[in-house]
């Protein structure tokens, strides 16, 4: 499925949406370049657990921030993370245990997510507008 957002409220509310589709165990995987709206996408997704957008930053010195709500949310973002060093996180610990993992630059923890995961790329296509594309869930 591809989505279009012409702005950063357009890709929180793509994220809603997605948010509101997820269930327990669920891991949905973030590719895109810097800068492409990864972050704006997962505040939607964790507005639709209940998670303040003020509470979602991208990481700079939080790797993994765990949220103690209903569905226990978990965002893993690996930017800062040298690939050689992904293995070391322990992120299997967040995978199928009742919680949604959100990871941002997935890439570079391909060979830890379940080969089930969902999987949400997103592209510049101009200004500030953007192409979301879904694969392995429905909106």
């Amino acid at each position: 499925m591809k989505l279009r957002s012409n702005s950063d409220s357009e890709t929180k509310r793509a994220g809603i949406r997605l948010g509101e589709k997820l269930k327990p165990g669920d891991v949905v995987c973030l590719y895109g370049d810097l800068g492409a709206g990864k972050t704006t996408l997962v505040k939607g997704i964790a507005s639709a657990f209940g998670i303040q957008e003020r509470d979602i930053t991208s990481a700079s010195y939080t790797i993994i921030a765990e949220y103690d709500v209903t569905v226990p949310f978990y965002h893993i973002d690996l930017y800062r993370v040298p690939p050689g060093e992904v293995p070391e996180l322990g992120l299997e610990e967040y995978f199928g245990t009742g919680g949604v993992a959100v990871i941002e630059w997935a890439e570079r923890a391909d060979e830890e997510v379940p080969e089930q995961s969902i999987r949400v790329t997103l592209h510049y296509t101009e200004d500030n507008a953007r192409e979301i594309e879904i694969q392995g869930i429905d909106l």
